[in-house]
């Protein structure tokens, strides 16, 4: 992963399944204050940070089709 600093865009995923883009403010100790678009900002550790929205994306697991619990509307 490439050090990202201060101005830097980034991406990264909230609730594991919103890639949210932001912009760093400052970096100090592995830990990276970011600001969202709309206001706002958080402190989040260097791995939750993505270089491109490809990445973050890619980094989403969800349940896989085989494993996901049927409902009654898949018999149908």
């Amino acid at each position: 992963m490439v050090k990202m600093k201060a101005g830097d865009t980034a991406y990264i995923v909230e609730s594991n399944r919103i890639v949210r883009e932001v912009k760093i403010i400052s970096c100090s100790g592995g830990m990276y204050l970011v600001k969202f678009e709309g206001g706002g900002g958080i402190r989040v550790r260097e791995h939750r940070l993505f270089a491109t929205e490809e990445e973050a994306k890619k980094s989403i697991t969800g349940l896989k089709d085989e494993f996901r619990k049927k409902t009654p509307y898949d018999y149908m």
